[in-house]
């Protein structure tokens, strides 16, 4: 079901470019296309940095307050999905 829906998503997000950022905006971000994969790598690095700053221990100087530690695992996971979604959305075309 979840499939389905992200292949409908993936076919509107063409329009909806076209549509806010006019034809010369998406032709310019076509144009872009190609540094894709590098995006995909850095924010993959990025991610696995956020990753091993949430995860690490802390010093013995240091105190982390517990709540704070989940908020931030919870938004490490949190934008780890989302970047999955569009990364997944953004190469199903190519499949």
């Amino acid at each position: 079901m979840s499939a389905l829906a992200l292949a409908f998503g993936v076919c509107c997000v063409a329009p909806w470019a076209v549509t806010i950022l006019g034809v010369s905006g998406a032709v310019f971000l076509a144009r872009l296309a190609f540094i894709q994969p590098y995006v995909v790598a850095g924010t993959i690095v990025l991610l696995g940095l956020g990753f091993w700053f949430v995860y690490r221990r802390p010093g013995e100087a240091g105190s982390c307050d517990v709540t704070q530690q989940r908020r931030s695992r919870w938004i490490v996971w949190s934008a780890t999905v989302l970047v999955v979604v569009i990364d997944v959305a953004s190469f199903a075309p190519r499949f």
